[in-house]
């Protein structure tokens, strides 16, 4: 199953990605730091509720596929936040603070027989640019969780980005 992003609130998007399994594998990919950085960001997760949480962005080494000029997104960069909620295995769900905003993303996890079903909900600032890159950048970073846990060279970023995008503006 792969679906783009959609809005379920004026400002949450809602992304669902099947994964292969098992769960715990899946989870390891949330919460550690190398495997992490593989498809998102590295940095330390305090893993209780209420402990800080460093995301280091470095999107140009995601894939091989290079930054087009003035791409959003480029070069590295560090969010934090704090855990709000926490059941190992199952939900993790973090604020994001970044440029002087601030967002929550949660992940759940739900065993698919040998998959397990990742559904993100990030609720974020009402911005329409900002929930455009939000919603496309969801979409080709669960895309490379996927093609990490297959064992297949992870897709374009930069390209798999604008096309996201451009899917999520359609639909909004």
């Amino acid at each position: 199953m792969t679906r783009s992003a959609t809005l379920i609130k004026p400002s949450t998007v809602r992304f669902e990605r099947l994964l292969p399994g098992p769960v715990e594998r899946v989870w390891a990919y949330l919460t550690e730091s190398k495997k992490r950085a593989t498809w998102l960001a590295a940095g330390e997760f305090d893993l209780r509720v209420g402990g800080r949480i460093e995301l280091h962005f470095d999107n140009e080494s995601l894939s091989d596929e290079a930054a087009p000029p003035g791409a959003m997104g480029a070069g590295k960069h560090t969010s934090t936040g704090k855990i709000t909620r926490l059941e190992p295995l199952r939900l993790l769900a973090h604020t994001w603070s970044w440029q002087g905003g601030e967002s929550e993303v949660t992940y759940e996890l739900a065993p698919k027989g040998k998959e397990v079903l990742l559904t993100i909900h990030h609720r974020l600032p009402d911005d329409r640019p900002l929930k455009m890159a939000v919603g496309g950048g969801w979409a080709v970073h669960a895309g490379i969780l996927a093609d990490r846990l297959e064992g297949v060279k992870p897709r374009p970023f930069w390209s798999s980005h604008a096309r996201e995008m451009k899917a999520f503006e359609a639909a909004l």
